[in-house]
């Protein structure tokens, strides 16, 4: 649950029209934040620009109307009674959107009276507004209609959203409490795969209430041979738990969300009564593992008597106090939070190795090896997907161990791209393991490994060697590859939700990719279960200037610092585009002493 926090101390000013006769006073108003919102706006933007309207009681008019980031430190009241309204999100806006997909909108509404003398404490709980709408595509329908097919839901024609294979489970929202009878409309539109014929289905969905989820399921059946489409709307509707607190502020530490805490940081934050410590520069946090030696942090102003503060450098599976400093002495009692795990990039520099499995090439993993995380695949390969068994002198197999060339122990891996009889085959590494061949002309390959931590980049040494494409199958759409190009190599690292169920693969690996089938790669930039997305590319040259060991740092950018991670994905390729068959044949790939930063 989110919290933001308004003041109201409202004391009674004497009203020209009343006979009852008062002492002048004031309407303080205070913020407070916990907790993110987890739409378009951050916590700040919410709050600032939620929009705060004082009523009369009886309906007879407003009395007061502010933007909370506009409103003055001072507001005279009178004695009278009183309402008061938050709204805040979309609806806050100038010129609301009645259907979008990325703000959901809050309200709420509080009764108080003004006495003469004495201040009001005003508290008010502003809920979800938006009736918000799921819809969700089985994985039957892509395989039984052409690519393109929607799903049109809305109020009315003008205020829709459309929901296609993309944006399928992307929460939408809408404004629907000043309608008199809300309601959902919706149309599906397809054509069937095999045949073009048009598929077209809608209704209505009626009753639509403020605060509640709407999820639609889309399904494909075959029945008799032919294939039956339905549309399931979930009849029992979901009270959207979301909630926005206006109350006091009171000057304290406020605890910090889970996903805050992470491996090498922490988000700390506090109240602040700033009546009472108007100087920002005299608050701060002290940390400590000890209780003892105390390290401080400045406090950062996040808005009217919120602050908070990034602590960094901290140490993994560590427990810290921690403590908030106003005006020169401690504020109330300390907390603790204790920093995630950091475990590292299992064989990571490749020294453990074996042919067991295989009986032609070295795989990456050990089980004799002493650390019992190299015991067991890790990495894997497409050496299977060449098709041809044999050592690395034969030129088939694609990623090998070297001992000639290592940064870190006595090998490093060796990525390289060939001409495998009838076609190209890129050098790769990746978490996960192949799934086998289909045919002649591709394979499958299962990606993804079982992870919780939270890395924040991913360095490795590198060194790369290759020329200009002389294989070309296919191409990526909006690329266009030539022979006068030269390759590229390209390190992916990704942290996700995936499930077999969603993706095709297998529990310890559920992404899976089909490389003679192009709708089965994953784009992580855009794709909704991945929560954290890093890249390098090393694009070679005449000068072949890659070919030399260097250091990389790969940030990771967590677009989703919420939900924790269960599958990690690293994927190396001396070839970049080696799943539509294109790069150098001679493109060779070097790697080693690959680890997780936690910063």
């Amino acid at each position: 649950m989110k919290k933001f926090a308004i003041i109201l101390f409202a004391a009674a000013l004497a009203a020209s029209c009343k006979t009852v006769e008062t002492e002048p006073g004031f309407l303080y108003v205070g913020v407070n934040l916990e907790g993110s919102s987890k739409a378009a706006m951050n916590e700040t933007q919410l709050l600032s620009s939620a929009m705060v309207r004082i009523y009369y009681a009886d309906f007879s008019g407003m009395v007061k109307e502010y933007r909370y980031g506009e409103m003055p430190e001072k507001i005279y009241l009178p004695a009278n009674s009183y309402r008061v309204d938050v709204v805040a999100g979309e609806a806050a806006k100038e010129n609301p959107r009645r259907a979008n997909f990325e703000q959901i909108s809050y309200k709420g509404s509080e009764s108080f009276d003004i006495n003469g003398g004495s201040d009001t404490h005003v508290v008010v709980e502003a809920g979800v507004s938006s009736a918000v709408t799921k819809v969700v595509f089985k994985n039957n329908v892509p395989a039984n209609l052409k690519a393109g097919y929607t799903l049109t839901i809305g109020t009315d024609a003008q205020n829709s959203l459309v929901y296609n294979a993309e944006n399928a489970g992307t929460p939408g929202f809408f404004l629907v409490s000043d309608l008199d009878e809300p309601s959902f409309s919706w149309r599906f539109e397809g054509e069937k795969a095999k045949t073009g014929v048009p598929v077209v289905k809608e209704g209505v969905i009626s009753g639509i209430e403020p605060g509640k989820a709407y999820e639609l399921t889309i399904k494909y059946t075959v029945r008799e041979g032919d294939v039956d489409f339905n549309i399931y709307v979930d009849t029992e509707l979901k009270p959207i738990d979301d909630i926005i607190i206006f109350e006091p502020v009171s000057t304290g530490l406020v605890a910090s969300a889970d996903y805050e805490i992470w491996a090498g940081h922490a988000t700390v934050h506090a109240d602040v009564d700033e009546g009472e410590f108007d100087d920002p520069s005299t608050i701060f946090f002290e940390y400590s593992t000890d209780g003892t030696n105390w390290q401080s942090k400045a406090a950062n102003r996040v808005s009217e008597g919120t602050y908070d503060a990034v602590i960094t450098g901290l140490t993994p599976s560590t427990t810290y106090s921690y403590r908030l400093v106003a005006g020169g002495a401690v504020q109330g009692d300390p907390m603790e939070f204790t920093t995630e795990d950091a475990p590292a990039v299992p064989n990571g520099s490749f020294e453990e190795t074996s042919t067991s499995a295989s009986g032609a090439y070295s795989e990456f993993y050990n089980a004799s090896a002493s650390d019992p995380n190299c015991r067991n695949p890790w990495w894997g390969s497409g050496n299977g997907a060449t098709g041809v068994s044999g050592s690395a002198d034969m030129g088939y197999v694609i990623t090998v161990v070297d001992t000639s060339e290592k940064i870190d122990g006595k090998q490093s891996a060796r990525l390289q791209s060939t001409w495998a009889v009838v076609k190209f085959a890129a050098g790769n590494l990746f978490t996960g393991s192949f799934g086998g061949l289909v045919g002649t002309t591709g394979g499958i390959v299962n990606f993804g490994r079982p992870f919780t931590a939270r890395p924040t980049a991913l360095r490795l040494w590198m060194k790369y060697s290759t020329g200009k494409i002389n294989r070309i199958g296919s191409q990526p759409a909006g690329e266009t590859v030539t022979k006068d190009d030269y390759d590229r190599a390209r390190v992916q690292i990704a942290l996700g939700v995936w499930t077999p169920k969603n993706y095709g693969g297998t529990k310890d690996s559920p992404v899976q990719v089909n490389t003679t089938n192009t709708n089965t790669f994953v784009n992580y930039n855009t794709d909704p279960a991945t929560l954290a997305y890093g890249e390098l590319v090393l694009t070679g040259n005449a000068n072949n200037s890659h070919n030399v060991w260097k250091q990389y740092t790969i940030p990771i950018d967590w677009k989703d610092v919420i939900t924790k991670p269960q599958y990690i994905i690293i994927s190396c390729a001396s070839s970049m585009f080696g799943d539509y068959f294109t790069g150098c044949d001679s493109a060779k790939l070097w790697m080693d002493k690959v680890e997780f930063l936690y910063e």
